[in-house]
């Protein structure tokens, strides 16, 4: 049985968090709210639980998860060495719709799909998001919509499409528009956007002058 809990601008979203963190750590999927869409989380070092979030969009693990995080900080202990690259992004765009691909430390003991030795990092820019990252630690976070449906702008949406194969529901309002974060794939020797989104491949340029765009 999925529960839904409120946790709209003006509330006390304490419950809502707790009920979240407390699901996650039994290995349960929470749908959260974050400054881009909707996101379907799980625990990123349980590979149950990643597993159950792909059947849960209908998701192959040709598709891997990106990973939300709560602190800059966080990104060092995910990778064996951040590139400067990225550092000078996280400063300009982090928290925020900037999603940052790097090449993950091999001693990390997840499984977020077939991601070739890489990973997809984010710091969104929500309270509520980062209130539960702040409890548990990097989460797998995709967008909470089954594969090849709209990514929904509110929890009532998600649970739509979703239903019971999520356990806690944070309803936070809409999030308007359905604009998903920006790509940039820092493995290579050049930096280029994957997805065009949140953040412009002008504003982006400003602080890399030799971005590649999207292809």
């Amino acid at each position: 049985m999925s529960t839904v809990h409120d946790v709209t601008e003006g509330r006390d979203a304490t419950a809502g968090v707790e009920a979240a963190v407390t699901a996650l750590q039994r290995g349960e999927l929470v749908v959260l709210p974050t400054d881009t869409v909707y996101g379907i989380a799980a625990d990123a070092f349980s590979p149950a639980a990643v597993q159950s979030l792909l059947a849960a969009k209908g998701r192959g693990r040709d598709m891997p998860v990106p990973v939300l995080v709560g602190a800059w900080r966080t990104l060092d202990g995910l990778t064996e060495d951040v590139p400067e690259q990225a550092r000078t992004l996280v400063e300009r765009f982090w928290p925020g719709g900037l999603t940052l691909v790097v090449r993950a430390a091999p001693t990390l003991a997840w499984d977020l799909g077939e991601t070739r030795g890489t990973v997809a990092v984010r710091m969104p820019l929500h309270p509520v998001a980062l209130a539960v990252l702040e409890r548990t630690g990097p989460l797998a976070v995709s967008s909470a919509n089954r594969s090849g449906q709209a990514p929904p702008t509110d929890a009532a949406g998600a649970q739509e499409q979703l239903g019971a194969s999520v356990a806690v529901y944070l309803e936070a309002g809409t999030s308007g528009e359905a604009v998903p974060s920006t790509i940039v794939d820092l493995t290579a020797d050049r930096p280029r956007v994957l997805r065009a989104g949140a953040v412009s491949l002008e504003e982006l340029r400003e602080a890399l002058p030799d971005l590649e765009g999207p292809r």
